[in-house]
């Protein structure tokens, strides 16, 4: 994949990669490993690390994750385990902190897409001189996006995105699809998140907004397994997240456009 570098030694276990793929595990274990394998093909031969953030499983996930690291080949594509407290967001932000890639991928378990937000970050770089906007999304909100849904879910779908407008004057479609972000912009953001569950990525998201970054939206398809079953949300989770959005409103309300001021120095 041209987008993320050639593979080349590397002696420092430390030094940076073109790309970090954050994975957060909980009662994963009946995906993880399968998982954790699709990316390292997908990537294979290129500078990159696979960050596995088990976060208070229940089964034998963090099992799984132990030998999979004790017996991964030493090479350009590196895995790492780590753990954090119980929380999707908690994951997230102990596996972006800890990345080390020139961008960084949050996504899930499962690979909900694929590598359909791969495959659209790097159409974005071949037009744009090989040059990738700040943050790209694999967004189900998408007007290409092929994502079956029941009426539910689309009634709860649209509800929240319509929240997220109001209480927080958010553009983004989906901001809880997977996030390809500048590594220097996401580790910058990731000291003022707080977020510790499924909200986490939208507080990402927000705050590169609040610092005047447009994020780019690219088509995903949802994946069989996923369409297969309607969703587990129900509408009184929908009101704790819309309470959630208050708290997220109330807590950057001052210095929100101060989150992050790389982007203006790199020009």
């Amino acid at each position: 994949m041209r987008l993320f570098g050639c593979s080349h030694d590397q002696k420092d276990a430390r030094a940076p990669k073109a790309l970090s793929v954050v994975i957060p595990a909980y009662n994963s274990a009946a995906v993880i490993e399968h998982t954790v394998h699709r990316v390292a093909e997908r990537l294979a031969g290129h500078d990159v690390e696979i960050i596995v953030v088990e976060n208070g499983s229940t089964d034998g996930t963090m099992d799984i994750c132990t030998r999979l690291a004790a017996d991964w080949t030493p090479g350009p594509v590196s895995l790492t385990v780590l753990r954090s407290e119980k929380g999707m967001g908690n994951a997230l932000r102990t596996g972006a902190a800890a990345s080390r890639g020139a961008h960084v991928l949050l996504t899930a378990d499962d690979l909900p897409f694929g590598f359909d937000d791969l495959d659209g970050a790097e159409k974005l770089a071949a037009g744009h001189d090989g040059r990738l906007p700040e943050v790209v999304i694999g967004s189900k909100a998408h007007p290409d996006s092929q994502v079956r849904r029941g009426a539910l879910r689309g009634t709860l779908t649209w509800g929240f995105a319509a929240l997220r407008r109001v209480i927080l004057g958010m553009r983004t479609g989906d901001p809880q699809g997977t996030v390809l972000m500048d590594g220097d912009l996401m580790r910058g953001l990731v000291p003022g998140l707080v977020e510790p569950g499924f909200l986490f990525t939208t507080e990402l998201v927000y705050l590169a907004e609040r610092a005047g970054i447009v994020p780019v939206e690219v088509p995903v398809r949802l994946s069989d397994d996923h369409d297969s079953h309607e969703t587990r949300i129900s509408r009184a989770d929908v009101l704790a997240m819309g309470m959630g959005l208050f708290r997220l409103r109330a807590r950057h309300r001052d210095g929100g456009r101060l989150a992050w001021s790389g982007s203006a120095s790199r020009g």
